[in-house]
C-alpha cells in the first residue's frame, strides 16, 4: 500500500557502523507531498480515536508526532535521553545490544487515564517503544497505541509490543 513511499528512503551502508544499512528518512522528508502523504495518513488513522495527547519519541519520532498532535488538536508530549527535560521526570531504562539507555518524561506530562498515541519514525527492537510505553503507564495514561513510518520486521520489535495496536507504513 505504502510501497511508493519506500522508494523515498535512502539505504546508507556502514552506517553508523559497519554491516548495518541505514535507513534514511531525509529523502522522504525532502519530498512535500510524501511527507504530506505520511502526516495525512496518521491523521486520518488517529482523527476520530479520541486520542488526548501524541508521544513523540526523540528525536525523529519529533518530526511525525508533532504536525500529528496539531492535526488532532492535541498535545506533544516528548521522550527525551536522560538528563535533557528541565522539570522533574520519570526515566525508565531499556537494553541495548552493547548496554542501557535511558529515556524520561516530564512527570506532569500526561492526567491518569489519558488516552496517548505513541510515534516514532522507526520500530526496530522495540526498546525505546516500549520504554515510552512504561511511561506513559507510570503516569496512569492508556496507550492506545503506536504509530512508525518504518518497521524493521526481521528484529521483531512488535514482540515488545503485544497487545497494542502498532501501525507501520513501510516494512523491511
Amino acid at each position: 500500500m505504502f510501497d511508493h513511499l519506500r522508494e523515498k528512503i535512502r539505504d546508507v551502508p556502514d552506517f553508523p557502523t559497519p554491516g548495518v544499512i541505514f535507513k534514511d528518512i531525509t529523502t522522504l522528508l525532502k519530498d512535500g507531498p510524501a511527507f504530506k502523504e505520511v502526516i495525512d495518513t496518521l491523521v486520518e488513522r488517529y482523527r476520530q480515536r479520541g486520542i488526548d495527547a501524541v508521544v513523540a519519541i526523540e528525536s525523529r519520532g519529533y518530526i511525525f508526532g508533532a504536525p500529528l498532535a496539531a492535526a488532532l488538536g492535541v498535545g506533544l508530549i516528548p521522550v527525551r535521553k536522560m538528563g535533557k527535560l528541565p522539570a522533574e521526570t520519570i526515566s525508565a531504562t531499556y537494553e541495548l545490544e552493547y548496554g542501557k539507555e535511558t529515556v524520561e518524561m516530564h512527570r506532569d506530562a500526561i492526567l491518569p487515564g489519558q488516552k496517548v498515541l505513541i510515534v516514532d519514525d522507526l520500530l526496530a527492537t522495540g526498546g525505546t517503544a516500549n520504554a515510552a510505553k512504561s511511561l506513559v503507564e507510570q503516569l496512569g495514561g492508556k496507550v492506545e497505541g503506536f504509530a512508525f513510518l518504518i518497521e524493521l520486521t526481521f528484529l521483531k520489535g512488535r514482540d515488545k509490543l503485544t497487545g497494542y495496536d502498532v501501525f507501520t507504513m513501510i516494512t523491511y
